[in-house]
């Protein structure tokens, strides 16, 4: 596993990529949530009140490092995200500043 640190307006992150065959996992770990890419089925978080968000390649493409995850597209928010601000639309980038 790969592990970067990822510095956004003063918010701290961990990126991590998790090599799986043909596909990596790719997601970011703040302090309070949780920014994934399309494996991450981020509504089941919503049931531990851990906001999180998923998002989708902006070139249509998959993501397969954190500079995708960050230049991606939210496609979706859990509840526990959406009440820190993070909506479907943002990049991933604005994701992390909100989580």
């Amino acid at each position: 596993m790969k592990t970067e640190a990822i510095e956004i307006n003063g918010k701290i992150a961990t990126g991590y990529v998790l090599p799986l065959g043909k596909i990596n996992l790719v997601f970011a770990k703040t302090e309070t949530g949780l920014l994934g890419c399309g494996a991450f089925d981020v509504m089941a978080l919503d049931k531990f009140d851990y906001p999180a968000a998923r998002v989708k390649s902006s070139t249509g493409g998959s993501i397969s490092s954190v500079i995708d995850l960050l230049e991606g597209i939210v496609k979706d928010v859990n509840e526990s995200g959406s009440k820190l601000g993070v909506t479907v639309g943002m990049t991933g980038r604005q994701a992390i500043e909100k989580l």
